[in-house]
């Protein structure tokens, strides 16, 4: 059983800044990313940063450089700095880790519940 539980989720102010934390727990063989993507109303979901065993990241081309995604690998948690904040920021914000099954390149995908991002005046 895998659980993935996140914090830091909250309102803030256009031009805020948030830190979301996620700490993967249970039965996991091997991380091979962790990250966080993102779902507002009436959108897709939407990939916001990962970072890989490798320490390679990939953020979403709206971020523009306002998101930083990190990890402490003894802690199996993964965080999104969040800075300038703005309004279409707005989203229900998931935690994603994807595992290596041990069938060729297959990963095994988890998800966390959400946090809830809000940016409004």
């Amino acid at each position: 059983q895998v659980q993935l539980v996140e914090s830091g989720g909250g309102l803030v102010q256009p031009g805020g800044s948030l830190r979301l934390s996620c700490a993967a727990s249970g039965t996991i063989a091997n991380i091979y990313r962790m990250g966080w993507y993102r779902q507002a109303p009436g959108k897709q979901r939407e990939l916001v940063a990962a970072v890989t065993s490798g320490d390679s990241t990939n953020y979403g081309e709206f971020v523009k450089g306002r998101f930083t995604i990190s990890r402490d690998n003894a802690k199996n948690t993964v965080y999104l700095q969040m800075n300038s904040l703005k309004p279409e920021d707005t989203a229900l914000y998931y935690c994603n880790v994807d595992s290596p099954t041990g069938w060729g390149t297959l990963l095994s995908r988890y998800w966390g519940q959400g946090t809830q991002v809000t940016v409004s005046s």
